[in-house]
């Protein structure tokens, strides 16, 4: 447990460093950072880190950047995806999405909730660290993140395999609205193919319309979304067309091909085999002779690596009980001196890849609300950039104490 006037110190710092927090994510809002795109704002954010005395700052080969604090044996590891989406259309903004706006209260720009905030408090975190002398047995690691929008986790399975970096935990500050998070469904992106044969459009019964035989898929596909798996803590699973492709000689021509693309979201209890398997097993499906098949992706980073993966994000759940989720709670309860509300996330993160692949424990605490991700004039709260860079400065220290104290 931390000393009241440690309490306090801290508290008084995150305040202290709200105007910094606010110019410095500010600054990465400017500049424009969708996935594969993210190196400018990378090196801002190595500024950031090296005017701040980070020990060491490393950027991996996919473009990651890593900032280090301390040299202790427990690693400890907290995450931020710097990557954003586009703008979408610019005429439901009332601002510039990359100029924003800020007042007393809010900061307001593209990446500003989904999750540059996290970012922010990330590194003032650590100067608090510094400043207090927080250090204790521990190797903090500070990671930016890339292509997370686009394939969830495979930052992490690069960082876990080829940079060889496997913490004891993460704590991902994708928005939480400063409630902490421990755990979210799964995904996967699934397509399905109908093939036919192409004809002169005059006379379709010479021909086999693959359109007509997705047909009654679509709407088979809609009564499954119905009655998929539910779950106590993360809910139902779920599924929609994203996405509907065809192919054909002409517009006056039966087309011969036709796919969709199906966004599933799977709750705890279901597998990837399990749900390619219930489309496989629809009727439809199966009349049609359909193919049914993963996404794969392969898109370079912006250094130009290629990581392949399959489009497979694994359900994840941190036990309200493990010793990460306790740490948690306790440092919001010297802090704030009120207990947390302890929840899940209804999108994805990149735990996916961090417990849901490799079982390494992930919790959520981050800056800015879930309903503001992707949304035109997505915006953060400054105060609870305030709240979390407290946060991200004591729960090291908590944890490594929490952990002796058990193991002793």
């Amino acid at each position: 447990m931390l000393k009241e006037a440690k309490v306090e110190e801290v508290l008084n710092l995150a305040e202290k460093y709200k105007d910094d927090m606010s110019k410095f994510l500010r600054d990465m809002i400017a500049i424009p950072s969708e996935s594969c795109g993210e190196e400018k704002v990378v090196l801002r954010i190595k500024q950031e880190m090296e005017k701040v005395g980070f020990d060491k700052i490393e950027i991996d080969p996919m473009g990651n950047i890593l900032g280090y604090i301390g040299h202790g044996s427990h690693v400890i590891a907290m995450d931020a995806h710097i990557d954003t989406v586009g703008v979408g259309d610019a005429n439901l903004w009332n601002y510039n999405p990359y100029e924003g706006y800020e007042d007393e209260e809010i900061i307001l720009g593209r990446g500003a909730s989904d999750q540059e905030g996290g970012m922010a408090s990330m590194v003032y975190a650590g100067k608090i660290i510094k400043d207090l002398a927080l250090e204790d047995d521990y190797t903090l690691i500070v990671t930016g993140t890339v292509q997370e929008e686009d394939c969830d986790g495979l930052c992490w399975q690069y960082i876990i395999n080829e940079d060889g970096i496997r913490p004891e935990f993460v704590i991902s500050t994708e928005p939480t609205s400063c409630n902490i998070y421990r755990g979210q469904r799964g995904r996967m992106e699934i397509k399905v193919t109908t093939r036919g044969v192409s004809c002169h459009g005059s006379a379709p019964e010479r021909g086999d319309n693959a359109i007509f035989k997705m047909a009654p898929i679509l709407i088979e596909l809609r009564a499954l979304a119905e009655n998929l798996m539910d779950n106590d803590f993360l809910g139902k699973g779920s599924l929609t067309v994203s996405e509907i492709f065809y192919s054909s000689p002409s517009r006056c021509a039966v087309a011969d091909g036709c796919s969709i693309s199906i966004d599933r979201r799977l709750t705890d209890g279901e597998t990837w085999e399990y749900a390619l398997q219930q489309i496989r097993n629809l009727p439809s499906v199966k009349a049609a002779k359909a193919e049914v098949e993963m996404y794969t992706y392969e898109r370079p980073s912006y250094t130009g690596l290629v990581y392949p993966t399959e489009s497979y994000f694994p359900t994840w759940v941190l036990p309200e009980d493990h010793i990460v989720c306790e740490t948690l709670v306790d440092a919001y309860k010297q802090l704030f001196k009120e207990d947390p509300l302890v929840d899940k996330w209804t999108f994805s993160t990149n735990g996916v890849s961090i417990m849901g692949r490799y079982g390494i424990p992930c919790i959520g605490f981050g800056p800015g609300h879930e309903e503001e991700a992707h949304a035109p004039n997505e915006k953060t709260w400054k105060s609870e950039l305030v709240k979390c860079a407290a946060m991200y400065a004591v729960i090291p220290k908590l944890y490594v104490t929490k952990y002796s104290n058990k193991n002793r």
